[in-house]
C-alpha cells in the first residue's frame, strides 16, 4: 500500500480513538502525509521488513515499529530504525541500518 494511504488512513483511525504505527521507507512523503507514528527504515520500496525470509531481521522492525505506541509526546512521532539488538530480543531505533541488499 502506498505511503500516502497509509498515513491518511492511520491519522482517521486515530482520530477515532486507535492508536497507530507504520513503517516507512520514503521518509520525505511520510513527513508530508505526517502519520501519528512511523518508523523510518533504510531498505528498498517493497521491503519495508527488510531482507525476504529473514524472520529475526522482520521481527525486530515490527517490535520497534509497536514500541512508538509507547513513546511520549504528541503525534506525529518519528524514529530510525537502527537494527541494533538492545538485550531484550527487540530492536531499537536510531540511526538508518546500511548494507541491505535485496534479496
Amino acid at each position: 500500500m502506498c505511503h500516502q494511504t497509509v498515513g491518511l488512513l492511520a491519522g482517521e483511525i486515530e482520530r477515532r480513538g486507535i492508536a497507530t504505527t507504520s513503517v516507512s521507507t520514503l521518509r520525505e512523503v511520510t513527513e508530508k502525509v505526517r502519520p501519528p507514528r512511523a518508523l523510518m527504515v533504510d531498505y528498498p520500496l517493497g521491503y519495508p521488513l527488510g531482507r525476504p525470509h529473514d524472520a529475526a531481521l522482520q521481527t525486530r522492525i515490527l517490535r520497534a515499529a509497536f514500541a512508538l505506541l509507547s513513546r511520549p509526546g504528541p503525534p506525529p512521532v518519528y524514529a530510525e530504525f537502527d537494527g541494533v539488538e538492545d538485550g531484550t530480543g527487540a530492536a531499537g531505533v536510531g540511526a538508518s541500518p546500511a548494507g541491505f541488499s535485496g534479496s
